[in-house]
């Protein structure tokens, strides 16, 4: 299968560091994040990899360059705009058999032949991996009724949420729904699917997850790289 890997943002949460080097190339442990993506595309089959470039993509060309990936073969696109997380599915020519989606900066354990076996089992044109994430309030939370009656008062209470991991498995009948060159996030993407009646799936997982472009987690990342590395690199961690 083909993976499409969206590594053209700007990583405007990582900034001054992304303001020199491109989001996909923000080391985690002693490897770019992008690399590892690479290498765990390879390692669960993806023989075709897209990259669709944007922000100093040049750097990003020249680094996957300069690296052997006997396994995969890597071709580019660019955005001349930024085309948020659905709209360069426009520029990949071929997309005409199931295809992978992905971010270009997380840090993910999950196993994207599971996802793709559940997409297809599932008979969807779309499927969202769905990572529970867990947020603790700092401030104690007041509910009240109309007239301003206290109803219940929990200190710092712990919410629940299913969020997007940034992976997607799609068919080739989502192109319809994507203006060429036209900006689009995947938030759209699905509402334009659930309009038309087309199956859109979630697959949910307690693999590791962490957005890497964000300060606080690219620390985790790092830490959690460095001490389980195999988790993220099965192929004994090359």
């Amino acid at each position: 299968m083909k993976a499409v890997v969206l590594a053209g943002g700007r990583g405007t949460r990582l900034a001054p560091y992304t303001t020199v080097l491109p989001k996909p190339l923000v080391p985690v442990g002693d490897k770019p994040i992008l690399e590892i993506i690479l290498r765990q595309l390879a390692h669960y089959g993806f023989s075709d990899v897209v990259l669709s470039l944007g922000h100093l993509g040049e750097l990003i060309e020249a680094y996957v360059g300069q690296v052997r990936w006997p396994e995969v073969q890597i071709a580019f696109v660019r955005e001349t705009e930024p085309l948020g997380t659905a709209g360069p599915l426009g520029l990949v020519a071929g997309l005409d058999e199931t295809c992978l989606v992905m971010s270009g900066d997380i840090l993910t354990s999950l196993d994207y032949r599971r996802l793709v076996a559940r997409h297809r089992q599932r008979g969807a044109v779309l499927t969202i991996g769905i990572h529970e994430r867990r947020q603790r309030l700092e401030v104690g939370v007041v509910e009240l009724d109309t007239e301003g009656a206290v109803r219940a008062f929990v200190e710092k209470p712990e919410l629940h949420h299913l969020v997007s991991m940034g992976v997607y498995v799609c068919e080739p009948e989502v192109l319809a729904y994507v203006e060429p060159r036209t900006r689009l996030d995947m938030p759209e993407l699905v509402a334009r699917l659930l309009a038309a009646g087309r199956p859109v799936t979630g697959f949910r997982s307690d693999a590791h997850w962490l957005d890497v472009g964000m300060f606080q987690e690219h620390a985790r990342a790092s830490e959690l790289f460095v001490s389980h590395r195999d988790l993220f690199l099965p192929d004994a961690g090359r």
